[in-house]
């Protein structure tokens, strides 16, 4: 390019992506924790997600259950918490320090005077006395490892204080204590989600004192997340990396300073790549198939998305607030959307198949398979549902 910076086409970017994200077949992981660590963090708003996050770039998915449960529930390798856009997400432990760092302390400030604020508009009790039941709480989860919020509740009955929020407005509600005081401990970083009381689908967790990590200087773990982001999904423009964060525009372009970070020209703009990487990468060996879950990390990674998914797709594959569901892949593109009916059987539509060629098909249809072959007889409703999705699975 004239202004010397290199040109990152679609192409490559979508080689870039086949090839750190685990999805070309070459490229699997051995372990949930490379496949997480290869993404920086899997969405875990949706239990579900996780592990078929996980399966899909296993090189042996039928470890992925057994493995996935280990890492978070015996090892400790993995830790779900929340992160980044005030979103939980499951993470490698060693990131869990940066990402409460960077993210966590301001989204947690938050949390806590917002807590407050509705606590005292409704009457609630004050500050001392949450911090009494705060403090309670805690040493009942230290007592007990795990728990659940009626278990901590039992222990300490504070914890089941109601007080109504938005009084008068058409979103009023009733919360407890327990709800709200445990969402801002988690965003503290004090507790994390433990052990579900039911299946890897199930959303009802336990929940456990969080690891112990280092605190860390805000503007250096912003950059060192960065960093790792761009090493897995660079190039990206500056609105991804603020999108993707949840940062302010001023501390995403402080961290890409700090870390030296490249300009390259983009189809988008000016885009950007951790230092030394803004070399030429080599394509997979040849065309991969892919069946992604709803919120996977590489379907809802970027802010800008039209290098690898049709703009026409996006009304039956993302809900009302721009959640997407389960995505079928062809060689680095969103070509459709898959779902799993209530006998198991994965179906799946790729609207202008016919454009994608035969192999195009028959791949997607052993991807399909490899899928229920691991997920046997566990039944999976995505907690977003998406019009395709919907249809799909009637």
């Amino acid at each position: 390019m004239g202004d010397g910076r290199r040109y990152i086409g679609g192409a490559e970017r979508r080689a870039r992506l086949a090839l750190r994200q685990r999805l070309a077949g070459g490229a699997r992981a051995g372990s949930p924790e490379e496949v997480a660590g290869s993404l920086v963090a899997l969405h875990g708003t949706d239990p579900s997600t996780v592990y078929l996050a996980v399966g899909a770039r296993l090189a042996d998915p039928a470890k992925t259950v057994a493995e996935t449960e280990r890492a978070l529930y015996e090892d400790g390798t993995l830790v779900r918490m929340h992160g980044m856009r005030h979103t939980v997400f499951v993470l490698p432990a060693g990131l869990t320090a940066v990402v409460h760092a960077s993210t966590g302390l301001a989204v947690a400030a938050r949390e806590r005077a917002a807590l407050l604020k509705h606590m005292a508009a409704a009457g609630a009790p004050d500050a001392a006395w949450l911090a009494e039941v705060e403090e309670s709480l805690l040493a009942a989860l230290a007592r007990r490892g795990q728990a659940t919020a009626a278990e901590l509740s039992r222990d300490e009955p504070r914890l089941k204080e109601r007080f109504v929020y938005a009084a008068g407005k058409n979103y009023e509600g009733v919360h407890t204590v327990s709800t709200r005081l445990l969402k801002v401990l988690g965003v503290e970083g004090k507790v994390v989600r433990g052990r579900p009381l039911g299946s890897w689908t199930s959303s009802q967790f336990r929940w456990a004192p969080a690891p112990e990590h280092p605190g860390l200087d805000t503007a250096e773990a912003q950059a060192e997340l960065l960093r790792r982001w761009l090493g897995a999904c660079g190039p990206a423009t500056e609105e991804d990396l603020k999108w993707w964060t949840g940062w302010r525009v001023t501390e995403v372009r402080r961290a890409l300073a700090a870390i030296g970070a490249e300009e390259v020209t983009l189809d988008e703009g000016t885009g950007y790549v951790a230092a030394g990487d803004a070399g030429p990468v080599a394509a997979p060996a040849g065309p991969w198939a892919a069946l992604l879950p709803a919120l996977d990390p590489t379907a809802m990674g970027w802010r800008h998305r039209d290098w690898y998914l049709e703009p026409g797709l996006r009304p039956m594959l993302f809900d009302g607030s721009g959640n997407v569901g389960p995505t079928v892949w062809w060689d680095g593109r969103v070509v459709g959307g898959w779902a799993q009916r209530a006998d198991g059987e994965i179906v799946w539509r790729v609207p202008g198949a016919e454009g994608l060629g035969r192999d195009a098909g028959a791949a997607i249809a052993a991807e399909a398979e490899r899928l229920r072959g691991w997920v046997g007889a566990t039944r999976i409703t995505p907690r977003f549902r998406t019009p395709l999705e919907r249809e799909l699975s009637a």
